[in-house]
């Protein structure tokens, strides 16, 4: 028993030694990482810079060394955001040592947004450079990176791969069957006949208006990428149906025979090819640049000093109370940013780019104050990403000027309420039982242990009212509409970029750096400006103290639940709602 004993102790000692060896090792080379993170790199002669499609592609990049760490498998990922893929992309049209761009495509679509600015960015490098774009794809290309893909001069895939090409389609779950098996009543007040976000707890399908809106801004999305691929595929559009009819790509031959990739190929190959569209033999070698790298790249282009500053503030995730997270939009955090920026006299314009399904009503006013009280002062240009709708699009109403791309989510003005009724659940399933004592008739409002008095719901409803009638009144104020034609085109509807430009929602059709450019123009200072990225980034030293117990736990949980994660996460963030809602209806996933 002494020595099981003394073995047992040595183990767990040599465990803890061991736990503490690891982990200085690991800040030691971290720490290396966020030393050279600022250091100016170069690159070789005839190089290809990659772009990696297919993962998942936030507005802004993390500048943390520690953004793409899997602590799990001690790998760090390329994970650059947008902004500074656009960047790397108009810097390498004029670097002479990028002969052109690979985009490896991959499993994780990033929104077809974000894929319609990466591509419209690919289509001015190969316009103002003359280099060469090549798509590979080794397993499955998807349907958002064939989007993207087709801006190529060539599309290859490997011979055992396949092209996901067939249509979209937009999934919608319905919890009111679950909630009603476990006792859970959700008691719904809300505003707008086609504000879907209530649906999943009312019904066990879609409604008319729902499927109506869906089929809307579904068909709309496909229909501009399907035109826009004929234009680069040369293919006609009514081929293009056909083939995704009959899944005409999910063999490579038939995605070969029917001309929607240029060549089967096997990565070697691909090399090969690669070196031959660069002037080179196949003896010869080439250099590979990640994305990540090549930010580091001093730009060849000289640019005049200015002290005349734009603003771009990214504003990314559920809208929230209080200062709110990296992954979310504090509505606090946020209204004391763009205070800040509107009393600087050094800031000539601001671009909000807002990628966000909405959030807290009342987070989402304390933005639109601010940036209402900016524009008064000084363009306020607004650039939608993914989503920008319901509090997505509150906040972007008081816009000097409003930027969508035509696959954007937006709209959704409408505002609902959901209060669950768990007392049959605490009783009848659990035993629970309680008892509630009131100084008023009312102390208890509101109570999750019964259902809501008709009194209670008349004053949900009241507020309810109050808060879409704002809502309306603030939109028709910025967009010089009457309150009348907003209320006809709001009642909670989701539209597609290009509908909500036809119906006014939205003044022109682009991307991050075009709203840049127009903030620049309304600001009269042309090209003479320098961009402020906002908000600014954490210390990385105290991000790595949350990373690596937050990372370790949701790694955890990814490769425990698969492909299920995607619903913990759903369920994790309707538990943090609180207070009226203006959010995007559901969780929209379109594929």
């Amino acid at each position: 028993m002494k020595n099981f004993l003394i073995y047992t102790l040595a183990t767990i000692t040599g465990i803890i030694l061991a736990s503490l060896l690891l982990f200085i090792v690991m800040l030691s080379s971290l720490s290396l990482m966020v030393a050279s993170g600022d250091k100016t790199v170069s690159i070789s002669d005839n190089s290809v810079l990659i772009l990696n499609a297919g993962v998942s592609i936030p507005d802004r990049t993390d500048p943390s060394p520690f953004a793409g760490f899997d602590i799990i498998n001690m790998t760090v990922s390329d994970a650059p955001g947008l902004n500074d893929i656009l960047k790397n992309l108009d810097k390498a049209a004029a670097d002479p040592k990028i002969k052109g761009v690979l985009i490896e495509n991959g499993m994780l679509p990033s929104g077809w947004a974000t894929t319609e600015e990466i591509r419209d960015a690919l289509d001015k490098f190969r316009e103002e450079s003359g280099k060469f774009v090549i798509a590979y794809s080794d397993y499955m290309l998807l349907q958002e990176g064939y989007y993207l893909s087709a801006v190529a001069d060539r599309i290859f895939i490997n011979p055992s791969s396949m092209v996901d090409f067939k249509g979209i389609s937009g999934d919608v779950m319905f919890y009111k069957n679950a909630l009603e098996k476990i006792g859970v009543e959700v008691q719904v007040i809300r505003h707008g006949k086609f504000k879907g976000a209530v649906e999943p707890f009312l019904l066990n399908k879609l409604s008319d208006e729902n499927r109506e809106q869906i089929k809307d801004y579904t068909g709309s999305i496909w229909n501009h990428a399907v035109s826009r691929i004929s234009e680069d595929r040369n293919i006609t559009e009514g081929q293009l149906n056909q083939l995704a009819n009959k899944l005409a790509g999910y063999m490579a031959e038939g995605a070969l025979e029917n001309k929607l990739v240029d060549g089967l190929l096997y990565r070697d190959q691909l090399y090969d090819t690669i070196k031959i569209l660069s002037g080179l033999s196949t003896d010869d070698k080439i250099n590979l640049v990640t994305m990540s790298k090549y930010t580091r790249v001093p730009n060849p282009k000289k640019t005049a000093y200015s002290k005349n500053r734009i603003s771009v503030i990214f504003a990314s995730g559920t809208i929230t109370m209080g200062k709110g997270t990296d992954y979310n939009i504090g509505g606090n955090n946020y209204a004391d940013i763009i205070r800040k920026e509107r009393k600087d006299s050094s800031v000539k314009a601001i671009v909000l780019r807002v990628n966000s399904p909405g959030g807290n009503a009342i987070a989402s006013d304390l933005i639109w104050r601010e940036l209402k009280l900016a524009a008064e002062v000084k363009p306020v240009v607004i650039s939608m990403g993914n989503y920008a709708a319901s509090g997505g699009y509150y906040i972007s109403a008081p816009g000097t000027k409003i930027y969508a791309n035509p696959t954007t989510l937006s709209g959704s003005i409408g505002v609902f309420g959901l209060i669950p009724n768990a007392g049959n659940l605490l009783e009848k399933k659990l035993g629970l039982t309680h008892e509630t004592v009131n100084t008023n008739e009312n102390s208890d409002f509101i109570s999750i242990y019964r259902p809501l008095e008709p009194y209670e719901r008349d004053v949900m409803q009241m507020s309810i009212e109050k808060i879409y009638a704002d809502f309306v009144s603030k939109v028709a104020e910025g967009r010089n509409r009457s309150r009348e034609s907003i209320d006809s085109i709001g009642q909670g509807r989701v539209w597609s970029g290009a509908s909500a430009l036809k119906i006014g929602l939205v003044d022109e059709l682009g991307g991050l750096r075009v709203a840049i450019d127009g903030a620049a123009k309304l600001a009269g200072i042309d090209s003479l400006y320098s961009v402020k990225e906002l908000p600014v980034v954490e210390d990385p030293y105290m991000k790595l103290i949350s990373q690596l117990s937050g990372n370790m736990r949701m790694n955890l949980l990814r490769k425990e639940l698969g492909e299920s994660f995607r619903y913990y996460n759903e369920i994790k963030e309707i538990s943090t709602l609180s207070g009226v809602q203006a959010r995007l209806p559901y969780f929209i996933e379109i594929h």
